[in-house]
């Protein structure tokens, strides 16, 4: 089957969805740099373990401490994000139950990234 794009499109890299590069390296991106910021939390995480809550607090108030946590959190919420869109765009067929779901695949997203946003800060800036 012969390729119908034109020689410029062939030679962006560009799909018909004009972004498929772009998906792909959004995602890879994102892997990598959740590596070291996972490590990061999960070393925290077990660090605070059994602490007291003005304890985490104290904690989460360094600023340090509270950017790299916001940082991972947002990393891999945006990974998944990313990961569902595949997975969506790749196995649903119907047109308008895929629209519906990519709908609230980014909804879901962007309200678990306000709730982790609105955790962080009431523990870095206490309540």
């Amino acid at each position: 089957m012969a390729d119908m794009r034109s020689p410029l499109a062939k030679v962006r890299g560009l799909g018909s969805a004009k972004d498929g590069t772009m998906h792909f390296w959004h995602s890879r991106v994102t892997s990598v740099a959740a590596i070291p910021l996972t490590i990061f939390f999960l070393v925290l995480g077990f660090s605070l373990h059994g602490a007291s809550y003005e304890e985490v607090r104290a904690t989460f108030a360094n600023p340090f401490v509270s950017v790299f946590a916001l940082a991972t959190l947002l990393m891999i919420i945006w990974h998944m994000k990313l990961g569902m869109q595949v997975i969506i765009e790749d196995y649903i067929f119907v047109e308008r139950t895929k629209w519906v779901l990519l709908m609230l695949n980014s909804f879901f997203t962007g309200v678990l990234a306000l709730l982790t946003l609105f955790a962080l800060a009431k523990l870095a800036f206490g309540a």
